[in-house]
């Protein structure tokens, strides 16, 4: 694909634009909107992880206006069962009373699906996903169906020390591009939360692109040159997750229980690529290596006891193993 510098502008303009009109139903969380753009221009599912209340649900049926794509909710619950995400085989009868099989597509058939309160499915309910998360098709007996393109997943989740929720399993969290933590409002954020839901004012919401335009940005990204020394920064940056790597340091041999999977890389390397021509430039920086970081490694990797007993977080170790690979 051949990409000159109109359609690099046009990229950063629209991105620009989906940003402003999201702000406008959206207060604050200005970080979380851009790290949620990342991942609808290299094509990951997000995991939005926050107390109830904050806005995570909003934000994601903002973006499917926004961005003028088909959407769905799924709202997970101990009850949910896996045919009711992806669908069922049902009996159908013709006008002559002959009875055959037809396929119920489940609401996984969407460009955007908002998994709801993940965390609170039983493990088998939230394994329905793993298919259509990385191949992006749904399988029920023999046959294999493609899902809408472009099709992405956000799901939100509840912090796991709350009632009623269980683990996602750690391949399912792999699947995730990245993990965002949402925190609460500013008081200046708050007052403007307030403000707009606590009025009889409608914000009607324009939409600014098109799932073509997307699929057109994926492109675009997939062409931004990233030279060898950054490259091999994050590659060494997801090694050093390993405890049992040479690149990894004192901290890591300490703390990490295992390591991130080669997944890590590959949205490091992807997202980073997204960021620079989200910041105006067509190469990738050891900066955007650095931003990227935290989101795409903090539920890859796992910690140990000792790292729980001493209050270690995964985004601290992270800024511990981005601080070793710079030396």
């Amino acid at each position: 694909m051949n990409i000159n510098e109109n359609d690099i502008k046009a990229l950063i303009d629209s991105i620009k634009k989906v940003e402003d009109e999201v702000g406008r139903a959206i207060i604050g969380q200005k970080d979380i909107v851009r790290q949620v753009l990342l991942a609808v221009l290299t094509g990951g599912n997000v995991l939005l992880e926050g107390v109830p209340g904050l806005g995570k649900t909003q934000l994601v049926k903002t973006l499917a206006r926004v961005m003028d794509m088909s959407f769905s909710r799924i709202q997970f619950t101990p009850d949910l069962m896996p045919a009711d995400v992806v669908g069922t085989n049902i009996i159908v009868r013709d006008k002559l009373g002959n009875s055959s099989f037809e396929f119920q597509k489940g609401p996984v058939f969407a460009n955007l699906v908002l998994a709801d309160e993940i965390n609170r499915a039983t493990p088998k309910t939230q394994s329905a996903l793993l298919e259509a998360m990385q191949e992006q098709t749904v399988t029920v007996g023999k046959s294999t169906m493609k899902l809408p393109q472009p099709f992405m997943v956000l799901a939100t989740q509840n912090p796991i020390e709350m009632e009623g929720t269980y683990p996602l399993p750690e391949a399912q969290m792999d699947r995730f591009l990245f993990k965002l933590n949402v925190k609460f409002p500013s008081f200046e954020e708050l007052k403007g939360i307030v403000d707009i839901t606590t009025s009889n004012v409608t914000i009607e919401l324009n939409k600014v692109i098109t799932a073509e335009d997307i699929l057109k940005m994926r492109s675009i990204v997939r062409e931004v040159p990233i030279a060898k020394p950054v490259q091999d920064y994050a590659l060494k940056l997801v090694l050093a997750t390993h405890p049992e790597s040479e690149e990894a340091p004192e901290a890591s041999k300490r703390y990490i229980r295992f390591g991130a999977s080669p997944r890590a890389a590959q949205a490091i390397i992807n997202t980073s690529r997204a960021r620079a021509l989200m910041e105006g430039r067509y190469n990738v920086s050891f900066e955007d290596i650095k931003y990227v970081a935290y989101p795409a490694l903090r539920h890859r990797f796992f910690l140990n006891f000792d790292a729980i007993a001493d209050g270690i977080t995964t985004d601290a170790l992270i800024t511990e193993l981005l601080a070793a690979k710079a030396d």
